[in-house]
């Protein structure tokens, strides 16, 4: 009988790109996937530590199984990722029943930590060196490399995937708990990453998200004198033929540099959107965040985005409540916010964390119903801007990648109100990562469509692609799948 396991994912792209690392190596030993943890043999948590909230499911997840342990002793309980490196021992404290803690720098070695528990059902830890404990290429070292072959069936869907340019990060800004849990940052070579994207290809990845803590700081040596940048990366992918469109995730403000727009105004795959989180909009909190920019090289970096992209979108982070936030710096931030036409922002309350510099540093002195009130303020002057974003997409036509049922069509089918074998609510993304919602035959779910905007509200556009009778009478219910793609496309006129 196949031994069957659980996995349960909370935090960013990085943790869902490990996420189908672990569960490709798993598989690869005979490994079944479930989707309830009580019916695994092995149940796993990749966790997240940049929120408390974050930390406090997965610790609530982990208690809820405490008497499924006992009752089935021989069953393993692991919790991976960031809260692992940085908890370490306390896990053990807090939730004894725990058998494997294991850091996002060593998940190659998560099979060899499971079959050990299995045979001694001693508890298991494998954790990198911290920044303190050694030199730099030590402990850079002790962040193993993990590219292990990748599993199709873990992503969200087959036609999209995930690929990691760099490990770790260097900026160090107070809040932020990345550079202690994930390590130095560390550049992969260009090879590796082209080799992997090659092989997301051959799975039917038509759309790669490269991913890095701070992507545009991406660069290698190659030991010869030459350097690779993100711009020379998006050339290279950009040659590979499968390849539709490019994307890359999250940008650092102040290595926003001359060649990357260049990249990405002259690579028609390449998206025409940038994450580019600002934080705050006032200097004085931006220098106790330990930023390294000011609101005024921002708005510049903003500006020359825009000269060189003019229709590309941008999307911010904010953190309000952050130590010392006065009631003016937080509507400066809000001035920032009304000002710069992000096409949405990641708005946060501060949440402070141990082992950060600004835990250490600064008293944690913005009351939460304060912290609440901004986060609900900035947040409706966000959406504002998000709404002008969009209105002005209304009557254009768009190419959008139809990724699956909108969220409100799958919440219908969860209920026993979905609509049999006809059209559905399909949800997809422009090339500037704005979401679109439409009528149209599930079949259609991978494909490339064009949809004409006629409606919008702050969060979403919603359009229709042409009727049955617009092209000769063959409704996109009837396409044939082994026509070439570009044959399936459904497009509309002009008006």
């Amino acid at each position: 009988m196949k031994k069957k396991f659980y996995i349960e994912t909370v935090g960013c792209q990085m943790n869902v790109l490990d996420s189908e690392l672990v569960v490709g190596s798993l598989r690869r030993l005979g490994y079944e996937i479930v989707h309830e943890p009580t019916e695994a043999d092995v149940i796993l948590y990749n966790t997240c530590s940049v929120r408390q909230h974050a930390e406090d499911k997965i610790y609530s997840a982990v208690g809820r199984l405490r008497g499924h342990k006992q009752a089935h002793p021989h069953k393993v309980i692991g919790i991976l990722g960031c809260m692992a490196q940085k908890d370490q021992e306390l896990i053990r404290r807090r939730a004894p029943h725990v058998d494997i803690v294991c850091g996002p720098g060593q998940l190659a070695q998560l099979p060899e930590l499971i079959a050990e528990v299995e045979k001694t059902r001693a508890p298991q830890m494998a954790v990198s060196l911290g920044r303190a404990e050694a030199s730099r290429p030590e402990v850079s070292h002790s962040f193993e490399s993990y590219d292990s072959l990748r599993e199709p069936s873990m992503r969200p869907t087959s036609f999209q995937a995930f690929v990691r340019t760099q490990f770790g990060c260097d900026k160090f800004c107070t809040y932020c708990i990345v550079p202690s849990v994930r390590g130095p940052e560390q550049s992969r070579p260009p090879e590796h990453i082209l080799a992997e994207v090659r092989q997301l290809t051959d799975q039917g990845a038509k759309e790669i998200t490269l991913v890095g803590q701070t992507v545009n700081s991406y660069r290698h040596d190659h030991g010869d004198g030459r350097q690779s940048r993100l711009s020379d990366l998006l050339y290279q992918m950009h040659n590979i033929e499968p390849v539709r469109r490019i994307k890359f995730i999250t940008n650092f403000p102040r290595d926003m540099s001359a060649d990357l727009l260049d990249a990405m105004r002259d690579l028609p795959k390449v998206m025409q959107y940038l994450h580019v989180p600002a934080q705050s909009g006032c200097n004085e909190v931006l220098k106790r965040m330990k930023r390294m920019y000011t609101v005024e090289y921002y708005r510049e970096m903003l500006q020359r985005c825009r000269e060189k992209l003019p229709n590309a979108a941008i999307s911010s982070d904010f953190i309000v409540g952050f130590c010392g936030e006065t009631d003016e710096s937080f509507q400066r931030s809000a001035d920032l916010v009304r000002e710069s036409g992000f096409k949405n922002s990641f708005i946060f309350k501060y949440s402070n964390r141990p082992g950060t510099k600004a835990d250490e540093l600064f008293p944690d002195d913005v009351p939460e119903e304060v912290k609440k009130r901004r986060n609900n303020d900035l947040l409706a002057i966000q959406n504002a801007v998000s709404l002008a974003d969009h209105r002005r997409l209304i009557g254009q036509k768009v190419e959008i990648l139809v990724e699956g049922l909108s969220k409100t069509e799958v919440k219908a089918s969860g209920a026993g109100n979905g609509h049999g074998h006809g059209p559905r609510q399909l949800s997809g993304r422009t090339h500037t990562d704005h979401i679109v919602v439409f009528d149209g035959h599930e079949r259609l779910i991978g494909q490339f469509v064009d949809v004409f905007i006629e409606e919008a509200t702050a969060f979403t556009l919603f359009g229709t692609v042409e009727t049955s009778e617009q092209i000769g009478g063959t409704g996109c219910c009837e396409l044939p799948m082994d026509m070439p793609e570009a044959a399936r496309r459904i497009t509309l006129p002009l008006v």
